[in-house]
């Protein structure tokens, strides 16, 4: 197919060549013969009901230092596009949403990866909730006595912002440990959003394991171990990514929630799982095909173009 793709996406420099899933699938777009256009966040606009952005022809190289060549800036009608990706890093913050609203007035004309209406609903702390037999105890409250109650019922106990990402605040408040109340005066003096608390799953140690679906099918995984002395698993947290394969549990988890994904046009999704306990379902900008990779061979950035032409014919 010729397509027309954009990548709304932070800082194009910034890029990890040797980590980061947008430049692969900026890569793989690259290699079928698409146009490939990028603009950041804070360039998109509406002006008189359409949705535009002062974007600029992308060329992208896998040249450490030398990564990317950029065209001139040029307001365009994203309409016009075939694909529009949402790519960009949370926090999940009114800035955030405010893209996916705008985003959301291109559909159908153009596809929008993944689904702005449905990233907007479906915040991954939140969307798990909606599969309450396959996720550890949790909590979603800034009521303290609550959170304090959850606390006494479990013992041993992870909190962690509603809307961080990247494994950043997040606290494992073992049994004895005298800092939940200071935890929780510094949080509600900072932010009027609720935490989420879970009962602290011990599995955590043999790593979180990232599984990578593709409109609703799983296609690999990694395993993301915590360095030592460290709760988070998470790979911006020092945590080391493994190979590993998905077990009957894992594929049970899958099965779950992969119809839910496909409906919502959930075409790129990162589940995390612990200890055979579903614990995030990332959709916002999920990150891991690399790693997968370098472990098993495959370009699951294909199997993605794929679905996406898939939808685009159907």
């Amino acid at each position: 197919m010729s397509l027309k793709v954009a990548l709304q996406m932070d800082f194009v420099e910034t890029l990890n060549i040797d980590a980061d899933s947008t430049f692969v699938i900026g890569l793989e777009a690259q290699a079928r013969g698409y146009e490939l256009f990028y603009y950041h966040p804070d360039q998109l606009m509406m002006e008189d009901g359409r949705v535009m952005a002062r974007a600029q022809r992308l060329n992208l190289r896998r040249e450490l230092g030398n990564h990317y060549t950029l065209g001139q800036a040029e307001l365009t009608d994203l309409s016009t596009l075939d694909v529009v990706w949402l790519r960009q890093d949370p926090p999940f913050d009114m800035a955030y949403l405010t893209t996916t609203y705008l985003l959301e007035r291109l559909q159908p004309k153009t596809l929008v990866v993944n689904n702005p209406m449905e990233v907007r609903g479906n915040p991954e702390k939140l969307y798990i909730a909606q599969f309450p037999d396959l996720i550890p105890p949790t909590l979603i409250s800034r009521d303290t006595a609550a959170i304090r109650a959850f606390r006494e019922k479990h013992g041993d106990i992870i909190v962690k912002p509603l809307y961080g990402n990247g494994g950043w605040g997040v606290f494992h408040i073992a049994p004895g440990d005298e800092n939940l109340n200071t935890l929780l005066e510094m949080h509600m003096a900072a932010s009027r959003e609720p935490l989420v608390v879970q009962a602290y799953i011990p599995a955590v140690r043999q790593g979180d394991k990232r599984i990578i679906l593709i409109d609703g099918e799983p296609k690999g995984a990694i395993n993301r171990v915590p360095p030592e002395g460290e709760a988070r698993s998470n790979m911006h947290a020092g945590g080391t990514p493994q190979p590993c394969t998905l077990n009957k549990r894992d594929l049970e988890i899958c099965a779950a929630i992969g119809p839910d994904l496909r409906q919502r046009g959930l075409l790129f999704a990162g589940i995390d799982v612990i200890g055979g306990y579903l614990t995030e379902i990332n959709v916002t900008s999920p990150t891991g095909l690399q790693e997968i990779r370098r472990f098993d061979g495959v370009a699951l950035e294909q199997d993605i173009w794929n679905a996406i032409e898939a939808r685009l014919k159907a």
